[in-house]
């Protein structure tokens, strides 16, 4: 890629721990990228609105609170209402289940980070599989 790649770092739901969103945010700064970091408690309402508003290259979601099954397919669909989930790369984080890794895989997030994940290998993902806009 010839420019900058934007990533947008969301933490959706009531979850207010965002110590490994921050963690991740530093770690793609240092390796080049640009990160916009939502904060605390994004509906995927919120968290749409900025990929769109931001023109964001990917949207990475971390998330704790148990709520993924229902949040991250909730944002994934807002991206495709809105026309852009094809140019984008969705993926998130956190403490979820490997049961449940599949199903978010088929509701349309294409990787998930579980703690313990090398920063290095979220970085080279994003580089690897980043869409040209």
């Amino acid at each position: 890629m010839d420019r900058q790649i934007r990533v947008l770092v969301a933490k959706p739901g009531l979850d207010g721990h965002d110590r490994g969103a921050k963690v991740i945010a530093r770690a793609l700064r240092d390796a080049g990228m640009e990160v916009i970091y939502t904060g605390l408690r994004q509906t995927p309402e919120q968290i749409v609105a900025t990929a769109v508003q931001e023109d964001v290259d990917a949207v990475g979601m971390s998330i704790l609170s148990g709520a993924h099954n229902y949040l991250l397919p909730a944002i994934v669909e807002q991206l495709k209402e809105k026309n852009i989930y094809d140019e984008l790369l969705v993926f998130a984080g956190g403490v979820i289940p490997a049961d449940d890794i599949p199903g978010l895989k088929d509701a349309g997030i294409e990787e998930v980070f579980t703690p313990g994940t090398n920063l290095e290998d979220v970085i080279a993902f994003i580089k690897e599989n980043v869409k040209e806009k």
